[in-house]
């Protein structure tokens, strides 16, 4: 409230307690003194006379005296703010008017040197997004050039959904069984040693023999992998071999050689077995080839009717399935359900059955594949190795597979590419920086005296938010401010609590004494 003296009547107390006063705060004189009123309150370093980055010292409108500080050139190269409207999202000054308030965030970055300092803080990073990468209107506007680094984004996208999309697909073929088939060439080879006398220098003579030896290899089709150096073995392609020899000449205890895979099969290149005997001699090889996934061999007549002969669960289900629906079987009313023609009548011994027991009724239809059946001829008497050659088909893992699982599995494009993103949100961060840079010297160029106006306004009401200043203090401290109707309310509320903070002292007081 403003009060009245008399000439050089000072007065004894004020009837406001002054504010209490922020650290680093610059008191101003007070009125009456002839001192003109630079702007109050704004922050300073501890032990320096320069101001915060982001705010004016000594900066005031037209008329008003101007304090100590750099000058303006040295505060123009701090482009904390630009021209618009307050709340617009932007760092600029804020109008005339609105009175809506700034985030915190962008209070933040404005006080700052410039934003890259604050994008570059000590907390956690911040997650790019695309969106970060688009280069704002007016960037392009001004270069029309940038047209082309926005198709380039847009070409990313694409290419981006274009090859998640591939990824996902080889995901999805990654699942099912990737097989090829080749050739394997088996070589059937048989040496025959005829026998030995003994001799007088003790050398003990041998009776006559001979040896069958089973190896094979795949045959290279140009078309595997150059870099793959492991040769599969050839044991690895077979569940068991049996070699039946003539059950005449070596009994029925002696006649089966027969090997049979298990857990701790070591694999080997080939198979030998040698026996004594100068007769010829007919012999039959069963080799049952190993089936990854596994394979059936269908009964003669379900075979017959689905044109399949030996393969895995699923091919043979949905091979049954596609009959179905060609011949349209599926109950119309009741989908689950499936009427049998004649056919599948005699196969399952059924007229009507569900989809859920198609697997069960399968199972005593479906039996172990047919072995690889070789009929060969020992031949005694022959001084040199006599070889046959049989080429059979097997499958064996696509090579593709491989490349597929190196692809999922790279990640150095993926780090080159990352490097590269952030390469682009930094140089996309630059521009912004520099726009805003730009705006900022054109606000100031086209009227200097309304942007230092509304920058000094920007600042007041920002150090009043930082401060937690109540009141407007630019207005509080003329005296037509309190001339208004509340100020006569006002004292009487003030002398009132006066009155009954010092009535509570004393009688806390006066009951101390008498107690």
């Amino acid at each position: 409230m403003s009060q009245r003296f008399a000439p050089g009547q000072a007065p004894v107390q004020s009837r406001y307690q002054p504010p209490p006063q922020a650290p680093g705060m610059r008191p101003y004189p007070g009125p009456g003194t002839g001192a003109s009123f630079p702007p109050r309150g704004f922050p300073l370093h501890p032990n320096t006379t320069q101001p915060v980055p982001g705010s004016v010292v000594g900066a005031a409108p037209v008329g008003v005296g101007v304090g100590p500080g750099p000058s303006l050139l040295q505060r123009s190269t701090q482009p904390s703010f630009q021209t618009g409207l307050r709340g617009s999202g932007s760092a600029g000054v804020g109008g005339g008017g609105g009175g809506s308030k700034r985030s915190a965030e962008s209070r933040n970055m404005n006080s700052g040197p410039n934003k890259g300092e604050f994008a570059g803080g000590g907390g956690a990073k911040k997650k790019k997004k695309l969106a970060d990468k688009i280069l704002p209107q007016k960037v392009r506007d001004l270069v029309p050039e940038s047209q082309a680094y926005m198709d380039l984004l847009t070409f990313e996208r694409k290419l981006d959904a274009t090859i998640m999309r591939k990824r996902l697909d080889i995901q999805e073929a990654l699942k099912r069984p990737m097989k090829q088939k080749r050739k394997l060439r088996i070589f059937i080879s048989n040496t025959f040693y005829p026998s030995k006398e003994p001799s007088n220098d003790g050398d003990e003579g041998a009776v006559a023999s001979w040896e069958l030896r089973v190896e094979g290899r795949l045959l290279e089709d140009g078309k595997g992998d150059p870099n793959t150096k492991i040769k599969r073995k050839f044991s690895s392609f077979f569940k068991s071999l049996v070699i039946e020899l003539d059950k005449e000449l070596y009994g029925p205890d002696n006649h089966l050689v027969e090997w049979h895979r298990t857990h701790t099969t070591q694999e080997t290149d080939g198979f030998q077995v040698k026996r004594p005997g100068d007769r010829n001699v007919r012999c039959t090889i069963l080799l049952l080839l190993d089936y990854q996934p596994l394979q059936f061999k269908l009964d003669p007549r379900l075979a017959r009717l689905l044109g399949v002969h030996t393969q895995t669960r699923p091919v043979i289900i949905s091979a049954l399935w596609q009959y179905i629906k060609t011949h349209k079987l599926q109950d119309a009313h009741e989908r689950e359900y499936i009427n049998c023609d004649k056919y599948l009548e005699q196969i399952f011994s059924c007229q009507r059955m569900k989809f859920a027991e198609i697997p069960q009724r399968l199972n005593p239809l479906l039996h172990p594949p047919d072995p690889i059946v070789i009929n060969h001829f020992i031949e005694s008497g022959a001084e040199n190795k006599q070889t046959a050659c049989y080429d059979i088909d097997v499958e064996v893992d696509d090579t593709l597979k491989n490349q597929m699982n190196n692809f999922l599995m790279s990640t150095a494009s993926q780090q080159e590419i990352q490097g590269l993103d952030t390469k682009i949100h930094e140089t996309v961060d630059t521009i912004n920086q520099m726009k805003t840079n730009r705006e900022f010297f054109l606000s100031f160029a086209k009227d200097p005296q309304m942007f230092i106006h509304r920058w000094i306004i920007s600042q007041t009401r920002d150090l009043k938010l930082m401060t937690d200043v109540v009141g407007n203090p630019e207005e509080e401290r003329r005296a037509e401010f309190y001339y208004q109707p509340w100020t006569h309310e006002a004292v009487s509320r003030y002398f009132f609590t006066k009155v009954n903070q010092k009535r509570a002292e004393l009688e806390q007081a006066l009951g101390i004494r008498n107690g």
